[in-house]
């Protein structure tokens, strides 16, 4: 019988990885999940798309399609950090039925939590958001994540609950008091279970001030 013309593939051979197939079904949230996961593990120096593509089994050439290079990965993750963040800052601030401390407080809980959660990814964020090469749509996601909460200081002043004044100044005071709480849990200055279980009085403080009444 004269041999076939069919070429047989070797047991065991899975071809190179150049032409290796892509099941995950959403290549862009894949390489985002494992980027986000070595940021946490190594560091954003770790990060490589050609790491990225090992990891998660296609060509060294697949993430190219959504990612062009390093830079634009980062961006993306910040992003995603800030859409995340935004939307939990957003359930906080909008509760008109609580009142204005107890919105502020779940605001708070609200950032530090994730800040306790994603110490990493949140320094990428502000990392990313002043780099001179980040794109539009970061800058977007940065000013909506303040304007949550300028909104919400807005409010309470036409409600009469917080002084009169530049509403965008006193976010700035609002957010550099809770930002300062995150960089001292980093920092391992302090505990993060201490910090948001006393929450509450931090606001407190923050909203009536130090001056004996």
């Amino acid at each position: 019988m004269p041999p076939s013309s069919a070429r047989s593939t070797p047991s065991g051979s899975s071809g190179s990885s150049a032409n290796r197939p892509y099941h995950h079904g959403d290549l862009r949230t894949a390489l985002l999940r494992s980027a986000e996961r070595t940021l946490r593990e190594k560091g954003a120096g770790a990060l490589s798309l050609r790491e990225l593509a090992r990891d998660i089994g296609v060509s060294h050439a697949a993430p190219g399609r959504h990612f062009k290079d390093k830079q634009t990965l980062l961006d993306a993750l910040a992003l995603h950090g800030y859409e995340r963040l935004n939307q939990a800052l957003t359930v906080a601030a909008d509760r008109p039925v609580q009142s204005f401390e107890e919105r502020m407080t779940a605001l708070a809980r609200a950032y530090l939590g994730f800040a306790v959660d994603n110490p990493e990814l949140l320094e990428l964020m502000f990392t990313r958001k002043h780099h001179p090469d980040s794109s539009a749509q970061l800058t977007d996601a940065v000013d909506q994540s303040l304007g949550s909460l300028t909104r919400m200081m807005a409010d309470a002043q036409e409600r009469g609950e917080i002084v009169q004044g530049d509403p965008e100044r006193i976010t700035t005071v609002v957010a550099a008091s809770l930002h300062g709480l995150a960089a001292l849990i980093a920092s391992c200055a302090l505990d993060a279970e201490e910090a948001l279980a006393g929450l509450d009085e931090h606001v407190h403080l923050l909203l009536h001030g130090l001056k004996p009444r």
